[in-house]
């Protein structure tokens, strides 16, 4: 009988983790099911240029997959009862629930409107392609002159403030920060936000706390208010509320708790990988919700599953980081170096040259997520039964 591995969510981390399993382990052993909500793998970390006008390349899944063995499920997960190791799913046809023997939970996370007042009703977001469409809708209907706030100083705050920005200079840009611009970054890279920022016009609202948001307006701690025709909020992400539903640990951030090879810690046939794990990278600190946490912690993931399958241990490869990649429209950038655990260092790639750094990061990505079993030799296993794991480790590489 065929192990059934089932994957939720085909972002970046998902499609990594199936198209890695599918070149590592033997067809006739396993059946590998890949469940996601669109028939399209999504570039979510250019969602930004989706609302402000840009065309995508459509990557439908059915495409990618095709001839790998992962078989595509167009559906919405409603339920993941990890006790009795069963998903349900729904589609067009109703309601159905699929059995697994290994599950990898890739499900991401959305936007976060942190309880404040007004935001579900009036405020935009480009975590998805569902919220990043309206946005675009709205900023098409918007004439010009009128008044957009972007809140959130992060790296989506500064690249969807910079996009609609050179992309519709006739509009009014502001962004709220709740702190100083560019507080994580060094110097060199601050000073870099500011000059890019000033160039396209962008009003920068520094130590701002957004306190409530409205059809003409965004109210301020203080009492102030910022005119804003259009509000787009980008302080951060949540999970899923699904993930705490499911019978496995979480934090208190609803993330799923897992080890260092992001096994959850409460159900070994379950690993978590992407903006749903609560995993702890350098320094002890956990790793944040990122394209880069949620690669690397596919590739750590998919060996260890290929490693338990197929009767090795699991190398446990440190994730750390290198960079942060920013895009300021399409002709500048900013590449901050950090420290392993993230911590901006001196040295930073700014301009053209750091644009077109981030624009290859990006290509690459997308590349490997829509050739999944182009790249690395293919050596496919045999999967043995559970109990005969032991011996020395397998190294997979990653």
């Amino acid at each position: 009988m065929q192990h059934r591995i089932i994957v939720l969510g085909a972002g970046y981390a998902g499609a990594i983790t199936a198209g890695y399993l599918a070149r590592r382990l033997r067809r006739e052993d396993v059946a590998i099911t890949v469940v996601n909500a669109e028939p399209d793998f999504v570039e979510r970390v250019r969602m930004h240029q989706l609302a402000a006008g840009q065309d995508l390349r459509p990557r439908p899944l059915a495409e990618m997959f095709a001839g790998t063995g992962v078989e595509p499920r167009i559906a919405t997960v409603t339920g993941v009862d990890a006790d009795r190791k069963a998903v349900t799913v729904t589609d067009a046809d109703g309601v159905e629930e699929l059995a697994y023997d290994t599950l990898v939970y890739a499900l991401g996370s959305g936007w976060n409107a942190g309880g404040v007042p007004g935001v579900a009703e009036h405020a935009h977001d480009v975590s998805g392609r569902p919220g990043a469409l309206r946005l675009r809708e709205r900023l098409a209907r918007l004439d010009a002159g009128r008044s957009v706030v972007v809140v959130g100083g992060g790296l989506t705050g500064l690249e969807a403030a910079t996009e609609i920005a050179e992309t519709r200079p006739d509009l009014d840009v502001a962004l709220a920060v709740r702190g100083g611009l560019g507080d994580d970054f060094s110097p060199r890279g601050r000073e870099h936000l500011r000059r890019v920022l000033d160039g396209l016009g962008i009003t920068v609202h520094e130590h701002t706390d957004v306190t409530g948001v409205e059809t003409e307006r965004v109210t301020t701690a203080g009492g102030g208010a910022l005119p804003a025709a259009v509000t787009v909020w980008t302080t951060g992400f949540a999970v899923h509320p699904i993930a705490r539903a499911t019978g496995l640990e979480v934090a208190v951030t609803g993330q799923i708790v897992v080890d260092a090879t992001m096994r959850s810690v409460s159900h070994p046939d379950v690993y978590v990988v992407g903006d749903a794990a609560m995993a702890m990278g350098p320094g002890d600190k956990p790793l944040r919700m990122s394209c880069a946490s949620g690669s690397a912690a596919a590739w750590q993931a998919a060996g260890a599953i290929v490693a338990r399958l197929t009767g090795g241990r699991p190398l446990k490869m440190p994730i750390r980081y290198f960079n942060r990649c920013v895009s300021l429209g399409r002709r500048e950038g900013l590449v901050q170096y950090v420290t392993a655990d993230d911590r901006a260092v001196r040295a930073a790639l700014t301009g053209r040259l750091a644009a077109v750094y981030k624009e290859l990061i990006c290509k690459g990505a997308a590349w490997s997520v829509s050739n999944p079993t182009v790249g690395l030799p293919t050596r496919r296993r045999r999967v043995v039964p559970e109990r005969a794991v032991t011996g020395p480790a397998v190294r997979e590489p990653a």
